[in-house]
């Protein structure tokens, strides 16, 4: 599962400064400061409505800050319209939800292979990673199959495949076990391990401190719309 982007750590995969977002008189991020090195696995962690999720929003070019600047693989997404935003995600910014997010009249090889597509990918070249890509993941042999005929774990797999299909500098992940059983959500942490240690970026919203701690080397905690502590997971994740 090669990526193309463990260039150097140091360099910032994600820069967010005095980040600010209201939606009206509610204000969701308060001055929100967070950088990531690529290459690092950090995990968000709070209570509801605290502004993990808006957080999340803010870094795959889903909304814009009020004030504040969001950059991302050295682009300022600032400096984006609409349509470029939506480009830049498909190119650089892969994601995978809870809820999977898989398209429901298509198979799972044509769920993988559209995200290369929509960049323009010549469609045998897209299917032929696509495919790849399933197998590196043990499920090349439901391609064929619709995401309702799939387990759990099988579509948080088919929806990590597509995630990566355009190799991007960040993957982003929102509760990725939250809508698991027990087992399918160990699978899905050992494979958020494998990918940071292939030197895949990694940003997980979660809830679920398991996941935190085994899957990233970085908490990063939010109150109130902001960062309210950090903390080094390395210690815990070697352990695991």
């Amino acid at each position: 599962m090669t990526t193309d982007h463990g260039r150097t750590m140091r360099q910032a995969a994600v820069r967010l400064e005095g980040v600010h977002k209201d939606f009206g008189d509610t204000r969701a991020l308060n001055g929100l400061d967070l950088h990531i090195r690529a290459g690092e696995a950090v995990a968000v962690m709070g209570p509801s409505g605290c502004g993990k999720s808006t957080l999340l929003n803010m870094v795959a070019g889903l909304d814009r800050p009020t004030s504040g600047t969001v950059e991302v693989n050295g682009q300022d997404l600032s400096g984006l319209d609409e349509t470029g935003l939506a480009l830049f995600r498909r190119r650089h910014i892969g994601m995978i939800f809870q809820f999977f997010n898989l398209i429901d009249d298509l198979p799972a090889l044509d769920n993988v292979a559209l995200a290369a597509q929509l960049t323009g990918t010549p469609a045998r070249q897209a299917r032929r990673r696509a495919l790849e890509l399933l197998d590196e993941l043990g499920v090349a042999g439901r391609k064929d199959t619709y995401p309702a005929a799939l387990s759990g774990g099988e579509r948080q797999r088919v929806a990590v495949a597509r995630a990566l299909m355009n190799r991007p500098a960040l993957l982003l992940a929102d509760e990725p076990t939250g809508a698991l059983d027990s087992r399918s959500g160990e699978q899905v942490m050992d494979l958020l391990i494998d990918l940071n240690q292939i030197g895949q970026t990694l940003l997980i919203v979660t809830h679920d401190r398991e996941l935190a701690t085994r899957c990233a080397g970085r908490l990063v905690e939010v109150a109130d719309g902001r960062v309210a502590r950090e903390s080094s997971l390395a210690a815990e994740t070697g352990a695991a």
